[in-house]
């Protein structure tokens, strides 16, 4: 009786190599993938801590205060009650003494009640009239100042002065000479000028 032939290992018969090597591949592919992930979770920890630790510079925190920025609601509640106070005393009366800053003849003027200002420039306006400033950049009290973003509005404040003067500036020589060619020339030279008088400066209880 011939004897029996020996059974095929696994991965001996046919087909058996290409399963060893599936398996292999399969093992290399797990392991990698496991790796990947433990190495991006180090990574990821590693990020956490370095944020945590932050040197202490100028930049992370500066000497000065940290500037606290007030509340909205509560801001707006100390702007109406100011606003308030404002209009009472407007239209109580009590508020003393009133200066003007305004915008005419291309020049910013400081004026209050009675002021007299001269200016280099001929208005249309004659003697005695009665004219309105209306570019009124500023008005201020003894106890508020009102500002203008860039002007007060027309239904705040009121300014008018009357027109007194119209004459001309002091008389200024302009001579010109050549010597040893019998040159002369002279020029007298006189600028308009208008003088205005501040008669009234009033404000109106409307702020909002």
């Amino acid at each position: 009786m011939a004897p029996r032939p020996p059974l095929p290992l696994p991965g001996q018969g046919p087909g058996g190599r290409s399963e060893m090597a599936a398996a292999a591949a399969a093992r290399r592919r797990a392991a990698a993938f496991l790796f990947s992930s433990a190495v991006r979770h180090r990574s990821s920890q590693s990020t956490a801590a370095q944020e945590g630790l932050v040197a202490k510079t100028s930049l992370t925190s500066p000497p000065w205060p940290e500037v606290k920025l007030p509340d909205p609601a509560e801001e707006a509640k100390y702007h109406a009650e100011v606003v308030q106070k404002v209009n009472n005393m407007i239209a109580a009366g009590q508020y003393g003494r009133l200066f003007a800053v305004v915008h005419f003849a291309s020049k910013q003027w400081k004026i209050t009640s009675e002021d007299l200002i001269m200016m280099d420039n001929v208005l249309e306006a004659e003697c005695g009239d009665r004219i309105r400033m209306e570019k009124v950049l500023l008005v201020g009290a003894d106890d508020f100042t009102l500002i203008g973003r860039p002007l007060l509005g027309k239904e705040l404040v009121r300014v008018e002065a009357t027109v007194i003067e119209k004459t001309e500036s002091w008389p200024k020589i302009n001579m010109r000479f050549w010597k040893r060619h019998n040159y002369q020339r002279k020029k007298i030279i006189t600028n308009p000028q208008t003088v205005l008088r501040i008669n009234t400066i009033e404000i109106f209880p409307c702020l909002s």
